[in-house]
């Protein structure tokens, strides 16, 4: 069985959104427990697609909440260059919410995993039962490779984005720590409230 507590699991959220991540944990828009304030960040026409693609256990991809196993991802070089019709974040202002599936795992949550982006119709889907070969079905080179483009795999792009994706709200608890861009944003996380020695800076993780 491989490690699951050292195969991490990523969430990108602005930081505005944090002091509500401490107090009440990443929560799903529907929840009772939402963020009324919730500053976003992602695609909204992409986000509007996922919460109406369809799962092969049945249920849609947008009742689960979704994180990457790695960091820098494409999603992430859109979402601080502003391409896609989607609003630029300075880096500064996006934090990473970090667990483990480990963690996941312990606190009994209801999750699935893909091989690669979500909604790509080559990626496949895993469950809990597939865990024990999940270093053999994630390809974690692309996953943690600082780059995707490569003109002798075009596939790389879609492998690098492998979701883990978990049903309902998850507690502040399933967060191991946070990444920031820089000392300033680490500064701003302590304040709200988190514990000083779970927050880190990972410049290296943003472009």
């Amino acid at each position: 069985m491989p490690e699951l507590n050292e195969i991490y699991l990523y969430r990108m959220t602005h930081i505005e959104n944090i002091p509500h991540i401490l107090q009440h944990g990443i929560t799903h828009s529907t929840s009772a427990n939402a963020n009324r304030n919730f500053v976003p960040i992602g695609d909204s026409r992409l986000i509007s697609t996922r919460n109406n693609f369809l799962l092969n256990n049945g249920r849609r991809l947008g009742d689960y909440i979704p994180f990457y196993f790695g960091p820098r991802t494409p999603m992430l070089y859109v979402i601080q260059n502003g391409f896609n019709m989607v609003a630029p974040t300075p880096a500064e202002n996006i934090v990473y919410c970090v667990s483990s599936v480990q963690k996941m795992i312990d606190l009994g949550l209801d999750f699935v995993f893909t091989d690669g982006h979500a909604i790509d119709g080559f990626s496949s889907q895993h469950t809990a039962a597939d865990l024990w070969n999940i270093e053999t079905l994630l390809d974690m080179r692309a996953i943690y490779d600082r780059y995707w483009n490569d003109e002798n795999d075009l596939d790389k792009k879609r492998r690098k984005e492998a979701e883990f994706l978990v049903v309902g709200d998850i507690a502040s608890s399933a967060i191991l720590g946070y990444l920031t861009y820089n000392e300033n944003a680490r500064d701003r996380v302590v304040n709200f409230g988190a514990d000083a020695d779970a927050v880190h800076v990972r410049s290296r993780f943003y472009f």
